[in-house]
């Protein structure tokens, strides 16, 4: 049995150990996909306003689930080692990069995503875990650029040795620090794709002040 039934199950194990924010003005920011899964059971639990942070990974050619870098609204991030790891070109990264650049422009249109005042506010970043890091903080710095208070990065698994970069983020949440962490879906009994249509329907939720299924 992993360590969490499914990505609302793990919200809900991470809104307990947000819990300081409870009722607060902080503002909740999935990461879609699976982050906004998580994130919907975050805000629901304290009582918190939702919204997503569209980011989109740099997959390696031939191995896409490695990331070598992410790109956000006005954020571009390349590791240039996991570029070398990799075997990329200046030419497949280019490549790469202007297909995500492409979905990165869809989704923020199919998400509608409401640009929710983060003025003086705390903004909780939220993904269903970390691996590489590299969209998480894409996703900070977008956030950061948007002028909140406080940047807090949360999710529900992550290896032991990454920390957020200051610039990112003023504080990392996560319950469940890994030392022998090889893929987030390993810590869920349940994680299949989410979907668009799931995405939108949980902002959409969260808008209206009805509440949803699991998500998966």
């Amino acid at each position: 049995m992993a360590l969490f039934a499914d990505r609302r199950a793990a919200g809900r194990e991470l809104a307990t150990a947000l819990g300081e924010w409870r009722g607060t003005d902080a503002v909740v920011l999935g990461i879609p996909r699976g982050g906004v899964v998580v994130a919907a059971a975050v805000a629901e639990a304290l009582g918190l306003e939702l919204d997503a942070v569209v980011v989109r990974k740099l997959g390696a050619s031939g191995h896409e689930e490695f990331a070598v870098g992410a790109i956000a609204d006005g954020v571009r991030i390349v590791t240039p080692d996991a570029v070398r790891w990799a075997g990329m070109s200046a030419t497949d990264l280019e490549r790469v990069e202007a297909a995500e650049r492409d979905e990165l422009a869809r989704r923020t249109d199919a998400y509608g995503s409401r640009l929710v005042d983060l003025t003086g506010r705390t903004a909780l970043v939220v993904d269903d875990g970390v691996a590489t890091g590299a969209s998480a903080v894409a996703a900070c710095r977008a956030v950061r650029a948007r002028h909140p208070d406080r940047v807090v990065l949360a999710v529900p698994v992550a290896p032991e040795r990454f920390m957020a970069p200051a610039d990112a983020a003023d504080d990392f949440v996560c319950p469940h620090r890994e030392s022998d962490f090889w893929a987030v879906g390993e810590y869920y009994d349940h994680f299949g794709q989410t979907s668009d249509r799931e995405v939108v329907a949980l902002l959409l939720a969260a808008s209206t002040g009805s509440t949803t299924g699991d998500g998966h």
